[in-house]
């Protein structure tokens, strides 16, 4: 496979974009006046065989004319590869079913654009030059990147348009192909279903115009308008569905190259401590068991210091890494707890102004002084990533070659940490991307990965396969930052919002992710941190949102939506409790504050619409949030039952720009729920003494079948560009939860996870 841009020149460019918005005009310097770089062509042909011809980086014809698109991104049950091919499928004008996916090669055409761009803390309201100039040399910069990485709720967001302009592209070469060989104008050819047909009842399939059709320049693309789709925008159902069902689809786990060892790990009992001895004898006298390795000197900030026992079965793996006796040095996390995370986070927001994300008006001017004040603290745990499927890879290294078997969202970085710890170019790395069983996030680290090679690196050529136990994927995650967030709004004598200020602090993801897998120093703000704070939608002219960034002694990472998954909490309750003080309605209060926002109004009216009244006994909780470019609202039926909170249903109304295949959005929106709720409810990772006190779905509970509540998917027709799905439809469930059990209870609720006791 062709290597991605070299490690140095990765890490030149994602320091420049660490820089943010005051390191653009730095970059634009450089290479701003270059045009960007091209999407349509590799930098070397597809790996195809039997035939097929290439028509760009992209796609290609086999004989049978099958089309075979090359896909740069993991499918991890967010109907990706059903989406995607709809895409290609619609510009080249044949039928979904025809199109059969091929694994990307690493090539910069497949980076992952939107993704990058998303990243810029702009608030959506905003329509300047500043936000504009950003925006544009941040995209060229990603181009440039090339990181193949599926993650953000950006996939049919980046493929919009890369893909749209392959198939296009390929449709026009086949149409002049035919006119060529028909020697008519290609002006009087259509095509349809794979074929070109002339009016005078010729027809060529695509198969037999391949290889004419390789040697032409189609020209600029051009794509079909909205009113010509006619699979883009209609329910197709789930490619990987079947697969699914009949037991025959391929998961990580599910990796078994000849000659396989099986891995298991041993793991430090708290955060940071570090392995200093283990006694290797007794391990290697069990049944099975062929070597026992410390990884801690290969790994570095890769991985936890760490041994691995390899065995002939996992079982006997596990079983013999449990028994390993080790003796650990004390890290500086010993005395860790979560009583004392917090205790910071009350110093730190005492102490810092924090960085101002947005700011207008002015929240303390004479105007508002003396006006009604409302003041609230709201707080969110860590929490774990739980997918099903347990974190795994499987590697081989031989002959200066490694190739990995692997689930990930990352499969760019993924390569290059593995040429990294194997010491070889990422040339000489090739992988294999599985289905995921569940990513949410946590599959864009690439630790597993690193301790898959160094590994295999002992196994003298034989393919080797690691796999988590469900405690140490729940005790060494990188978990979704805990955060403590202050409000104080003012109340004119109209009831309206006169000032409002927020101020929160949690860890940085982006400064702890750059540094495990990029080795650059985290610095300057970080968007996922206040993100759903300051980029809120509501019209109150004087308000400031800021955040503190803490040193986070926990390992934290991206997890699903991010910092919109507790600070649309954090926001839509505090709005629920301005509205009570208020004597107003929330959905009313809400309202007020929307004049300038039509496609949020709209969202939120057709949630409320639909979920009509209450009944006896229940109550509505209503939430309204804008994450990953898409607006959903969501209202919340619940009742208390024995003292325990139960969500009968859930309305959720969601504006994606172009729904590009409503099922899979209302499967999208049914699981963010799902996934949000478990957390609200459940979800929560506390640490003692530098130990994670949960370990397995007694103690880290996950919804079951009996407490999953009806959903209901209301999608908004749009002709603007698709935005996310996979993630918005998570940070409304909590606040709408909550908010509906303050009216039933009259109790508010400003800590998750939601306990009445």
């Amino acid at each position: 496979m062709a290597a991605q841009s070299s490690p140095s020149r990765r890490r030149f460019l994602l320091g420049g974009l660490g820089l943010g918005v005051a390191g653009v005009g730095a970059l634009v310097l450089g290479w701003g006046v270059l045009p960007p770089r091209q999407r349509l062509h590799g930098s070397a042909p597809l790996p195809l065989h039997d035939g097929a011809v290439a028509l760009n980086g992209w796609l290609a014809i086999q004989s049978d004319g099958t089309v075979l698109l090359a896909m740069p991104r993991s499918e991890m049950g967010q109907g990706v590869h059903t989406a995607l091919p709809m895409l290609v499928a619609e510009e080249l004008d044949v039928p979904l079913n025809s199109v059969k996916l091929i694994q990307a090669p690493m090539d910069k055409i497949f980076g992952n654009v939107a993704m990058l761009k998303d990243s810029l803390p702009f608030h959506p309201d905003d329509q300047g030059r500043l936000k504009a100039l950003a925006q544009w040399t941040v995209a060229k910069a990603a181009r440039e990147l090339g990181v193949i990485v599926t993650g953000g709720s950006s996939s049919v967001k980046d493929g919009w348009g890369p893909m749209r302009e392959a198939g296009a592209s390929a449709r026009a070469m086949l149409l002049q192909a035919a006119a060529a060989l028909w020697q008519v104008p290609a002006a009087q050819c259509r095509t349809e279903n794979g074929d070109v047909l002339h009016p005078d009842g010729r027809r060529a399939s695509y198969a037999s115009l391949a290889q004419r059709a390789a040697a032409i320049d189609p020209g600029t693309p051009v794509l079909k308008l909205p009113k010509d789709f006619k699979l883009i925008g209609q329910p197709a159902p789930r490619r990987d569905t079947p697969s699914k069902v009949n037991g025959s689809a391929r998961f990580g786990i599910d990796a078994r190259p000849p000659g396989m060892l099986y891995a298991a790990l041993h793991l430090p009992p708290r955060l940071g401590d570090t392995l200093s001895a283990f006694d290797a004898a007794p391990i290697l006298a069990m049944p099975g068991v062929k070597k026992v390795v410390d990884l801690t000197p290969q790994l570095a900030q890769r991985s936890v210091s760490c041994a691995a026992v390899v065995a002939d079965t996992w079982w006997r793996a596990r079983q013999a890494a449990a028994a390993l006796p080790t003796q650990w040095k004390a890290g500086p996390q010993a005395n860790l707890s979560s009583a004392g995370v917090y205790a910071e986070f009350a110093r730190l927001l005492d102490s810092e102004a924090g960085y101002a994300y947005h700011a207008s008006g002015e929240v303390e001017s004479k105007a508002v002084q003396g006006l009604r004040s409302v003041k609230a603290e709201y707080r969110a745990p860590f929490l774990a990533h739980a997918a099903m499927e347990p974190v795994n890879c499987t590697a081989q290294v031989k002959n200066g070659k490694v190739m990995l078997w692997v689930s990930t969202q990352a499969p760019g970085i993924a390569v290059d940490v593995a040429a990294k710890v194997a010491g070889v170019d990422a040339k000489d790395v090739a992988i294999e991307v599985l289905l995921l069983g569940g990513g949410f996030g946590r599959r864009l680290e690439v630790d597993m990965v690193a301790q898959a090679v160094a590994i295999a690196l002992q196994c003298d050529g034989a393919p080797v396969q690691l796999v988590w136990t469900r405690e140490q994927d729940t005790r060494h995650d990188m978990y979704r930052p805990a955060a403590l967030a202050r409000f104080a709004a003012r109340l004119d004598e109209h009831g309206r919002i006169a000032s409002w200020d927020n101020k929160s602090v949690s860890g940085s993801i982006t400064h702890q992710y750059l540094q495990r897998n990029f080795g650059l120093p985290g610095a300057g703000p970080d968007k996922t941190t206040a993100e759903g704070e300051f980029d809120m939608p509501y019209e109150i002219a004087n308000q400031r949102i800021a955040h503190v960034i803490a040193d986070s002694a926990v390992p934290v990472g991206y997890w699903r939506s991010v910092g919109h998954s507790h600070n649309a909490f954090f926001k839509e309750s505090f709005i629920d409790e301005l509205a009570h003080a208020a004597g107003q309605d929330g959905i009313a209060f809400r309202r007020a504050m929307l004049t300038q926002h039509p496609r949020h109004l709209a969202v939120l009216d057709a949630a409320v619409a639909r979920a009509g009244s209450a009944p006896p006994g229940h109550a509505h909780g209503v939430a309204l949030h804008q994450s990953f470019g898409s607006i959903v609202a969501q209202v919340a039926q619940v009742s208390v039952e024995n003292g325990e909170i139960r969500v009968q249903r859930v309305v959720c109304a969601i504006d994606c720009g172009i729904a590009v295949n409503p099922n899979i959005i209302a499967q999208q929106m049914e699981s963010a729920v799902l996934f949000g709720l478990s957390a609200a409810l459940g979800g929560e990772i506390t640490f003692q003494e530098g130990k994670v006190e949960q370990g397995n779905f007694h103690d880290y509970p996950v919804l079951r079948m009996g407490q999953t509540p009806e959903v209901e998917t209301i999608i908004i027709a749009s002709a603007e560009h698709p935005e996310g799905v996979g993630e918005p439809g998570t940070p409304p469930i909590a606040p709408a939860v909550a908010n509906a059990v303050f009216s039933l209870t009259g109790k508010r609720l400003r800590s998750l996870p939601l306990r009445l006791a």
